[in-house]
C-alpha cells in the first residue's frame, strides 16, 4: 500500500488528486493508496445533506473563512480544518460495509495507542458511522465507490478548533464532538498520523507495511 502526504492542501485540489488516483487505480496503474492531508477550513456536504444543516447561510460562513463544497461521498455535512487528520483511501474493494468496519477498527486501534478508548458504531446505523468516545464523535467516515474503487475517506480530530462543528448540524446529528487534544490534554499530529497509517495498512492489506 502506497502513501502520499500532501500536507495542508485546499479541499478542491485534494479532490482533483483523488480523482486522478481513482482513474489510475481502476486501470491498475497504481496500487491501493492512502492520500494524507490537512485542509484549510471547509464544510463538505455529502449526498444525504439537507438544507437545514447550514443554519446561518453561506455568506455568514464565508465571512469566517469557511468554504462550502458539495461532494459525491456518502453522509451529510462535516467540517475539515487544520489540526484534523484526513486520509483518503483510494482502494479496490468488493464489500463496502466490510471496508467501513475496517476503517473504524483502524481509527479505534490508533486512538487506543493514544490512551483513548473509542468504538466504531456503523453497525448501529449509517448515521453513526465513525469513531466515538462514549457519546462524543472523534472520527468521521464518508465514502464514494465507483467501479469498485473508493474515494473520500476518513477524518480524525487531533488538535483542531472544534467550534466550527457547532455552527452546523455535523453529520446530521446534534451530538458532542471531541478531539485527541481535548480527551488527553495534548496531541501530536505527526505521531498519530504514523499510528493511523500503520493501523490502516494492517486492516486493509494484512501483513503489509506502508510504503512512502
Amino acid at each position: 500500500m502506497r502513501t502520499i502526504d500532501l500536507g495542508l492542501t485546499p479541499y478542491r485540489d485534494a479532490l482533483t488528486t483523488q480523482h486522478e488516483l481513482r482513474d489510475q487505480r481502476r486501470a491498475d496503474a497504481v496500487p491501493d493508496t492512502l492520500l494524507i492531508v490537512e485542509h484549510p477550513a471547509v464544510y463538505t456536504r455529502g449526498r444525504r445533506s439537507e438544507p437545514g444543516e447550514l443554519p446561518y447561510g453561506a455568506e455568514w460562513y464565508a465571512e469566517r473563512g469557511i468554504e462550502i463544497v458539495d461532494v459525491d461521498r456518502g453522509g451529510k455535512i462535516t467540517y475539515h480544518g487544520p489540526g484534523q487528520l484526513v486520509i483518503y483511501p483510494i482502494c479496490k474493494i468488493s464489500n463496502v460495509g466490510d471496508f467501513v468496519c475496517r476503517l473504524e477498527r483502524a481509527i479505534v486501534t490508533a486512538l487506543a495507542a493514544e490512551g483513548i478508548s473509542a468504538r466504531g458504531r456503523s453497525t448501529e446505523g449509517i448515521e453513526y458511522t465513525g469513531a466515538w468516545v462514549e457519546n462524543r464523535k472523534i472520527g468521521s467516515i464518508g465514502l464514494h465507490v465507483s467501479h469498485g474503487v473508493t474515494t473520500h475517506g476518513l477524518s480524525v480530530n487531533v488538535d483542531c478548533d472544534l467550534e466550527p462543528f457547532s455552527w452546523v448540524v455535523a453529520c446530521g446529528l446534534d451530538t458532542p464532538v471531541t478531539s485527541i487534544a481535548q480527551e488527553t490534554g495534548a496531541a501530536d499530529l505527526s505521531r498519530f498520523r504514523e499510528r493511523l497509517v500503520t493501523a490502516l495498512a494492517t486492516e486493509l492489506t494484512p501483513r503489509s507495511t506502508p510504503v512512502p
